[in-house]
């Protein structure tokens, strides 16, 4: 590697053992020859490993792999707990089980706590609190930008104010309220004034596509966690600032409601494209 401006790199030992690189170099090749229509890999692994990636990346290149240059390393910073960070040979590794189970009893108690869970039976509330939970863990670690070292605070990740996925939750559960209250939705029309508070939610909606595009050209699904957040802030100011069902106009009331049932289809979409459900009810 040394004419590429890298140090040499041992891929097999003296006794023909492999090291971890032989190993994902026969990976590496491994997936191409079960996937013949792959473009390209992603690996998602620390950022402790970036030059081990790099080398991979150019002995596949040297080895006359053209999709090679379709490698990619998606880099990210470590996860510290309010504890510290999380170090092996200290014995203070987190289980993911564990951590799971406790942003659920979290969301459990965060949820019992608001009392809006009549009529569900005990397998609905169990779904719920593990949607909340799950949804808070996956949102706070994806909301940061993946190269950037960051602080997980398992408490605040199931708060429902704040840039969190419960309170990104929270409002396509009020949004499928709203929509069951309407009898009927007709179509919006073009024709009707609008007020501040909407415009700037159409202008926001019709950026979505725009912020898929992005997201997955630059790797990052901060991208598309933030923009959700905006759309749930500029829908609660417009939720707050205009009136729907009292609505006398009748045009205004549907183009108020078709706005409310795209932006619940819009956190739906984008926080699948993220891994999280988003609950009815909550």
């Amino acid at each position: 590697m040394t004419d590429e401006g890298l140090d040499e790199k041992i891929v097999l030992r003296s006794d023909g053992t492999a090291v971890y690189m032989t190993q994902d170099i026969g990976t590496a090749r491994q997936r191409f020859i079960d996937y013949p229509k792959l473009n390209g890999i992603i690996y998602t692994v620390g950022n402790e490993q970036d030059y081990h990636f790099k080398v991979l990346f150019l002995i596949l290149k040297k080895l006359g792999y053209a999709w090679a240059q379709n490698c990619y390393h998606l880099s990210y910073g470590m996860v510290d707990l309010p504890s510290g960070k999380m170090k092996s040979r200290e014995g203070t590794v987190v289980d993911a089980d564990d951590l799971m189970d406790e942003v659920i009893a979290k969301a459990k108690e965060m949820t019992q706590e608001r009392g809006h869970i009549d009529g569900m039976d005990e397998t609905e509330k169990e779904n719920l609190y593990r949607m909340i939970g799950l949804g808070g863990l996956k949102y706070y670690l994806l909301k940061v930008d993946p190269k950037k070292r960051m602080l997980f605070d398992p408490a605040e990740s199931v708060d429902l104010n704040g840039n969190t996925g419960p309170f990104i939750q929270y409002a396509h559960a009020r949004i499928a309220s709203l929509l069951r209250k309407a009898d009927e939705i007709g179509l919006a029309d073009d024709s009707v004034s609008i007020e501040d508070s909407e415009r700037e939610l159409i202008k926001h909606l019709a950026h979505y596509p725009v912020v898929v595009k992005e997201a997955g050209a630059e790797y990052s699904p901060a991208l598309l966690a933030n923009y959700t957040y905006d759309l749930v802030k500029h829908y609660n100011s417009f939720y707050q600032s205009v009136s729907i069902f009292k609505e006398d106009d009748l045009a205004k009331r549907n183009l108020r409601l078709v706005l409310s049932m795209n932006v619940g289809k819009v956190i739906k979409s984008s926080m699948s494209l993220l891994g999280i459900e988003v609950p009815e009810r909550m």
